[in-house]
């Protein structure tokens, strides 16, 4: 009997902003230009509560962003509430990262530290992953639509590298980590539908496990990334759900992404 193929998977997030849980609109955070910060949602609970919720729906996989400084003691609480279950991502270096694991991380996630003035350094990479471990690094290439090529994005995806998001690159990094965190920076937070070409391109490359973020405004688009990627693309659902001041129910989707599995 052929082996039950792998099927898309919803996977939780915490996005901190100034030591609060937020939805950002992703293209809208700068570090020059505080004013142009579009939010959709700022919540009165405090991080912990969240993390607890994935936690009693046994939410596998989610993360924990910190968008920016001041977010380290919110980080902190959250990681707490569910220790070893939830990934850690933003300001994530070779300097702090065994700490993150410490403080109750799963796995962490680098972007900025790679990519130094904008460009890769397949040296740092070696470095990370030899210090926490292959199997407890996830690397974020989340990234910008530029003609039709997908640039990744750093640096609160305010600054484009040099490096395309293609199969050639994506396998080179699988070599050092087991996971990869992709959010497509142009849609992220608008709730106005995924990257569908992404995810397609996405299920055809990557050969390890993958998150996208980005668009999801439906309990549908989980079926629309599973059928695109072919099951091996996962979907992280943010500003278009409930819990997060939008119109898709946490708890619905929850009960389809169990019955789907």
């Amino acid at each position: 009997m052929a082996p039950e193929q792998r099927r898309s998977t919803f996977r939780p997030c915490i996005d901190l902003h100034e030591g609060q849980v937020k939805q950002i609109v992703g293209g809208t955070l700068s570090d020059c230009n505080e004013e142009g910060l579009k939010t959709n949602f700022i919540a009165t609970q405090p991080p912990e509560y969240f993390a607890g919720k994935y936690r009693d729906n046994s939410l596998e996989g989610g993360h924990v962003i910190k968008l920016g400084p001041r977010n380290d003691e919110a980080a902190r609480r959250a990681l707490a509430e569910w220790r070893d279950h939830l990934q850690i991502g933003g300001g994530i270096t070779a300097d702090n990262a065994r700490e993150w694991l410490d403080a109750g991380a799963s796995k962490i996630i680098v972007t900025s530290y790679l990519f130094p003035g904008g460009n890769f350094d397949l040296e740092r990479l070696q470095t990370i992953s030899s210090l926490v471990g292959k199997e407890k690094l996830v690397v974020d290439v989340s990234c910008r639509r530029r003609g039709d090529k997908w640039l990744v994005a750093m640096n609160k995806w305010q600054d484009i590298t040099t490096t395309e998001v293609n199969k050639e690159n994506l396998d080179m990094l699988a070599q050092y980590c087991n996971e990869f965190l992709i959010h497509a920076a142009d849609v992220e937070g608008l709730c106005q539908g995924i990257d569908e070409e992404l995810v397609k391109k996405l299920g055809e490359w990557v050969t390890i496990p993958t998150t996208y973020a980005g668009g999801a405004k439906s309990i549908s688009d989980l079926e629309t990334v599973n059928r695109l990627s072919g099951g091996r693309v996962d979907l992280t659902y943010g500003s278009s759900l409930d819990i997060f001041g939008g119109i898709i129910s946490f708890d619905e989707l929850v009960k389809a992404n169990k019955q789907d599995h």
